[in-house]
């Protein structure tokens, strides 16, 4: 049996999820949670299989939950799930540890069929994304400047641009507010911009902010 924990602030959103799940003979959910900080809290304790996690949600952030998850070195496997799907995230979150990555529009089997390739230790990348990132690769584009943040300044990039304040930000990475401001200085730097506001406008232009702004 697959158990799986479900973090996504859209109450509405998870209960999609469980419903689906509950369809399946081999899929089990054990656990939910609305935020990042519950979501880690609820991994540590139950260490499940799989963990359908979003990208975007308040406070700690998918990203962070990856790469907490593989620090802790828990056995659950990380699937995130979006509203983005023409972004440099996909690469940013295989580095940063996860092992799946599917975008909210994707059908029931689709879900269904990453969260048991995920379990079974492989990595599952949707169709679109997989090809996005090859074709990449094969012509050595660089789709979005972005892409060349590191994750932790990705990281950092993303809640800036939703509008976190820079001691909120520090606080919830774990980090002192004078590393923060490096890493704010050093992703300003290579994007080519000097303030937040512009790094919001830019962040949605390339598809790293969902529909709901600075949600």
């Amino acid at each position: 049996m697959i158990q799986v924990v479900i973090v996504d602030d859209h109450e509405l959103v998870r209960t999609g999820y469980r419903l689906i799940i509950e369809q399946q003979a081999d899929i089990k959910v054990v656990g939910e949670a609305a935020d990042g900080e519950q979501g880690l809290a609820l991994l540590r304790k139950l260490e499940p299989d799989v963990a359908i996690v979003d990208l975007h949600m308040p406070g700690v952030s998918g990203i962070e939950v990856t790469e907490r998850v593989r620090k802790l070195k828990l056995k659950t496997r990380i699937v995130i799930v979006t509203m983005v799907s023409e972004s440099p995230l996909p690469r940013r979150l295989l580095e940063a540890g996860a092992s799946g990555y599917i975008t909210k529009s994707c059908p029931a089997p689709e879900l269904m069929r990453a969260l048991r390739q995920v379990a079974d230790g492989r990595r599952y990348l949707a169709a679109g994304i997989a090809e996005a990132m090859a074709l990449d690769v094969i012509d050595g584009s660089r789709q979005s400047p972005f892409e060349q943040l590191s994750s932790r300044e990705l990281e950092v990039a993303l809640m800036l641009a939703r509008g976190q304040d820079m001691q909120l930000i520090a606080e919830r990475l774990n980090l002192s507010a004078k590393t923060v401001a490096t890493y704010k200085y050093r992703l300003f730097e290579k994007l080519n911009i000097d303030n937040a506001v512009t790094l919001s406008h830019l962040a949605g232009l390339h598809g790293l902010l969902d529909n709901q702004g600075a949600h």
